[in-house]
């Protein structure tokens, strides 16, 4: 598999085009090395949003 952050552009990409490149090649490396918690309070099952709104019990609260 072809990672995109390592595909060389046909020109030279700008400075502030490579420093976000960079960032992001970093950002990605440190979610590998540090995962998120996993969620202790959150709702049983399946995420309760349907259609961008919250849905609990088949009652549908728009907030």
């Amino acid at each position: 598999m072809v990672n995109s952050l390592d595909i060389k552009p046909a020109k030279p990409l700008a400075p502030a085009a490579q420093r976000a490149l960079d960032e992001a090649k970093a950002r990605k490396a440190h979610e590998h090395t540090n995962p998120r918690p996993k969620e202790t309070a959150g709702p049983k099952g399946a995420e309760p949003t349907r259609f961008g709104d919250w849905e609990r019990g088949g009652i549908t609260y728009d907030f």
